[in-house]
C-alpha cells in the first residue's frame, strides 16, 4: 500500500471520528444585541453576526435591534431576546395553533375567553384595542372603575372609557397574557370587540371567506 493511499485511510479515519457541530447539539447565547447585529456565543465561541451573515456553525441572522434578535438554523427562525439561551435541541418548533373563522351576516364572530370566563367575540381589524361593556367587565371580574377615565370615539359617539389589562385572553389554543383592553361605559358594544391589541400579535390570512389566525412567534 503506498504513502498517499495510507494518509487518505487516516485522514478519513480522523475525519469519521472528529465531533460534528450540528444544529441539534447548537448553544447559543444572545450577548449582545445592536441595530442590524448581533452578538452570538455559539458552542463557547463568540460571533459578531450582521444581519444576512452565517456563522461557521450554521447560524444565520435573520434581523436584529436593541431588544431583539431573529436568528435561522436548518430553515428555522426564532425570536430571542438579549441575554436569553438556547440550549440543546434547536429543531423544527411546534406548530403554532391555528384558528379559523367563517362570517355570520359577514361578521366574523367567535367565542373565546377572558381570564378563564366565556366571551363572545366580535373580530375587528378596524378596533385598536379590544372592548368591553361595562356588564361583561362585571361579569368577569375587572376593576375598571379603579382606571383613569377618558373619552373615546366609538361608532356610537363620544363614550367613557376605562384602560384596562387582560390577564389572559384565548381563543381556542391560541393564548396571550397582559393584553390591553378598554372597558366602556355603558351598553356598548353588545359584543366584545377582539381588536388589534390581540390581533396584532396574530398572522392574519383570509382564504376566499374563511380567516385564519395563528400566532407570529
Amino acid at each position: 500500500m503506498n504513502k498517499q493511499k495510507i494518509y487518505w485511510i487516516l485522514g478519513l479515519i480522523i475525519l469519521l471520528n472528529a465531533p460534528l457541530v450540528c444544529s441539534d447539539t447548537l448553544n447559543i447565547v444572545v450577548e449582545g444585541l445592536f441595530s442590524d447585529k448581533a452578538v452570538l456565543k455559539i458552542n463557547e465561541k463568540q460571533r459578531l453576526l450582521k444581519v444576512g451573515t452565517v456563522s461557521p456553525e450554521g447560524v444565520k441572522l435573520i434581523s436584529a435591534n436593541s431588544v431583539s434578535a431573529i436568528i435561522e438554523v436548518d430553515g428555522l427562525q426564532k425570536k430571542h431576546l438579549l441575554g436569553s439561551q438556547v440550549g440543546g435541541y434547536y429543531g423544527p418548533a411546534a406548530q403554532q395553533p391555528v384558528v379559523s373563522i367563517w362570517p355570520v351576516n359577514g361578521m366574523y364572530l367567535t367565542t373565546g375567553s377572558v381570564n378563564g370566563y366565556t366571551v363572545d367575540f366580535l373580530v375587528d381589524t378596524g378596533a385598536s384595542a379590544i372592548a368591553l361593556n361595562a356588564a361583561t367587565a362585571n361579569r368577569l371580574g375587572i376593576a375598571y372603575l379603579e382606571a383613569p377615565a377618558a373619552m373615546v370615539k366609538t361608532a356610537s359617539g363620544i363614550t367613557k372609557a376605562y384602560p384596562v389589562n387582560l390577564d389572559l385572553v384565548q381563543l381556542g389554543d391560541i393564548k396571550l397574557h397582559n393584553i390591553e383592553a378598554l372597558v366602556l361605559d355603558g351598553p356598548q358594544p353588545e359584543r366584545a370587540l377582539l381588536g388589534m391589541t390581540f390581533l396584532g400579535q396574530l398572522e392574519i390570512k383570509q382564504t376566499e371567506q374563511r380567516m385564519d389566525l395563528k400566532k407570529k412567534y
